[in-house]
């Protein structure tokens, strides 16, 4: 079987390390590698014969003119997170299956939100600069630990589900709101499912892990924003969208909350956004799924999932078209 890596060349070296590529070496495929610079058409290329592509960041779609290259085409192991760059109808049209990394990035995603959780709630950001400016008791009334308290989460998909996995070491109630959540679903035995409403009314940390569609663009909003509990939380790693950004620099500058913003609307906000200024937001330039080191983390994803394929076993990141409605 052939397997080709249609992606940068800078890129795929940044996934897959010496580990990874001794792994795809040892695979019994024919390995096919891109040259240092693609051209889309030189990409569409690479694909030519393939049984299995490995697509990242940067890939073209994988449409009928890339399809019919690769007529034995079986299966797309996509280095990253969201499909929706490179899918096509075609694709499953033709039987063809397709396996994300959205698993692996979920696990940075979630760890980044604990972070902020617990910095936040210990007022570590405040009584750091209050300390390098010669304070010290000035702001230790505002700590809470991470104990007693309720913890909301928006969306219960992978970053959101291994969010809550987490915060399952600590003694809190944890709240959850996602309408696509079934009766049955496990999640019921370690989180409270909810309204929306619910959640902002009663949780002192609110983590959204929602993805960014239609039904969820402005999901936080003027109305939303104002159940919050004065003082509460309100983490953002997941898109800039789902929150109404004038709306929130409204109530931050109330004073009424503190915001871990990852993701804005557009990114980068603008030089003079207020987001840039307020004492009670945290900015940071989307780095929550994965950087540096942490992108090895879906090298060896993808060839976990490449090595299930060829023995016959089920794909943990595999998706549906009809899933695909509900994707980030």
């Amino acid at each position: 079987m052939n397997l080709a890596l249609m992606a940068e060349r800078h890129v795929l070296e940044r996934i897959f390390r010496e580990k990874e590529k001794q792994r795809l070496l040892h695979s019994g495929l024919e390995i096919s590698w891109p040259e240092e610079h693609l051209t889309r058409e030189q990409m569409h290329i690479q694909a030519r014969n393939a049984d299995i592509l490995i697509t990242s960041w940067g890939s073209p779609k994988l449409d009928a003119s890339v399809l019919d290259a690769a007529p034995n085409l079986q299966l797309v192991l996509h280095a990253a997170g969201s499909i929706k760059p490179v899918v096509t109808p075609e694709l499953w049209e033709r039987g063809i299956r397709i396996s994300s990394s959205a698993d692996a990035l979920a696990v940075g995603v979630a760890e980044t939100a604990l972070g902020f959780t617990i910095v936040s709630l210990k007022n570590m950001w405040n009584l750091s600069a209050s300390t390098r400016q010669g304070g010290w008791n000035e702001g230790k009334q505002q700590i809470k630990e991470l104990y007693g308290l309720k913890a909301g989460v928006i969306g219960a998909g992978r970053a959101g589900r291994h969010y809550i996995r987490l915060l399952r070491n600590f003694q809190v109630d944890i709240y959850v709101y996602d309408p696509t959540l079934s009766a049955d679903d496990p999640l019921h035995t370690v989180a409270k499912p909810c309204s929306l409403e619910e959640l902002l009314r009663v949780c002192d940390v609110v983590s959204i892990h929602a993805p960014s569609i239609p039904a969820t663009r402005h999901l936080l909003n003027a109305d939303t924003l104002s159940l919050m509990k004065d003082d509460a939380i309100i983490i953002n790693t997941a898109r800039g969208t789902i929150i109404d950004e004038a709306a929130l620099v409204n109530e931050l500058e109330k004073g009424r909350l503190f915001a871990c913003l990852d993701v804005t609307d557009p990114e980068p906000p603008d030089g003079d956004h207020p987001f840039r200024h307020l004492p009670n937001v945290i900015l940071t330039p989307h780095i929550a799924g994965a950087v540096n080191n942490g992108l090895g983390r879906i090298g060896e994803y993808v060839l976990n999932e490449l090595e299930q394929f060829l023995r016959g076993e089920s794909l943990a990141g595999e998706v549906s078209p009809d899933q695909l409605g509900q994707l980030a």
